[in-house]
């Protein structure tokens, strides 16, 4: 087997769902081109950090010197099926990434196991750099050019057979890799995830305006919510998988297969009273290895309130 064939049956090996190869070289035109336009257009919100380091998002070989390939990996992250009971007390609901214990160090510490393997196998002296959204990057657009899905039109990675929930994770290398085709699917005819944004965030001209979107409104954005998109955060504790849902290439999407990925079936909706009653202990204890603990305490406990008074608003 060739060099890239051992790799991607390692990480395999490592429980990853998806690998793929590209080379090191800047994204494309058409991608660098639509983030410029979306940074100009104010669609980041608040995020300034997204204006930064601009170059390096747009090529990896600027983040490792004279690298040559990026790896990238991919972690399927639908949850399983469960029967969807109606709470009995008021309930806010959690985004589907975030009933899973925190990613970023799950899939870092196995692209660790990854290059002392690679280590193990080449003679040369192994420079690498790992990147788990711990870097400027743009890493869709990269595991579009590997051949591990297509950006859809709710600005997510799709790959046909396991959908829109994957988590990406890339390791740029000075080794000469074979790369990996693009694949030919997309969704040009298909509108339904711009149908099902709650808010409006997904355009019907193509762009994405994350300053509307409430994945960014319950999670990045500090400070009380504009009223009129509070409304429409509808019980939403934290994240919004709306488009997710709607995407036909999510319907039939696997279940995650790997059990090493501890999931919380419990964590699906939260009851809100519990939530304005946390102190910051109970807090950090309950939500220590969860995404959620990045949005803090205060943040929690705003999303909480806003969800009360929409579901009052309906009864």
């Amino acid at each position: 087997m060739s060099l890239s064939q051992d790799i991607k049956h390692k990480t395999v090996e490592l429980g990853f769902d998806l690998v793929g190869v590209t080379d090191a070289s800047p994204i494309n035109t058409e991608h660098a081109e639509f983030l410029a336009v979306w940074l100009k257009s104010g669609f980041a919100g608040r995020m300034n950090y997204m204006h930064k380091n601009l170059q390096k998002r747009l090529d990896p070989a600027k983040l490792l010197e004279n690298a040559q390939s990026v790896i990238i990996v991919g972690l399927n992250y639908t949850p399983p099926r469960q029967r969807w009971n109606r709470p009995s007390e008021p309930s806010g609901k959690v985004a589907s990434y975030a009933r899973y214990e925190d990613y970023h160090p799950f899939i870092k510490a196995r692209l660790y196991r990854l290059t002392d393997f690679v280590e193990s196998l080449v003679d040369t002296d192994f420079k690498f750099k790992i990147c788990v959204d711990s870097a400027p990057l743009a890493e869709r657009a990269l595991a579009a050019r590997a051949g591990l899905g297509f950006i859809g039109k709710n600005h997510m990675l799709i790959n046909p057979e396991l959908g829109c929930q994957i988590f990406l994770g890339e390791l740029i290398t000075g080794l000469k890799l074979k790369p990996d085709e693009p694949i030919t699917a997309d969704c040009s005819r298909c509108n339904k995830c711009i149908e099902a944004c709650p808010t409006g965030a997904l355009r019907p001209d193509g762009q994405f305006d994350a300053s509307k979107c409430i994945n960014y409104l319950t999670i990045e954005y500090k400070g009380p919510i504009p009223a009129e998109l509070a409304e429409k955060v509808g019980d939403r504790l934290f994240g919004c998988d709306e488009c997710v849902i709607a995407c036909p290439y999510q319907k039939d999407a696997p279940a995650y297969k790997n059990k090493q990925f501890r999931f919380y079936s419990d964590r699906a909706q939260l009851n809100l009273q519990d939530v304005l009653s946390l102190s910051t202990e109970l807090f950090e204890a309950k939500f220590a290895d969860s995404p959620i603990k990045r949005l803090g305490l205060d943040g929690l406990k705003r999303n909480a309130q806003i969800c009360l008074a929409n579901l009052n608003r309906r009864s």
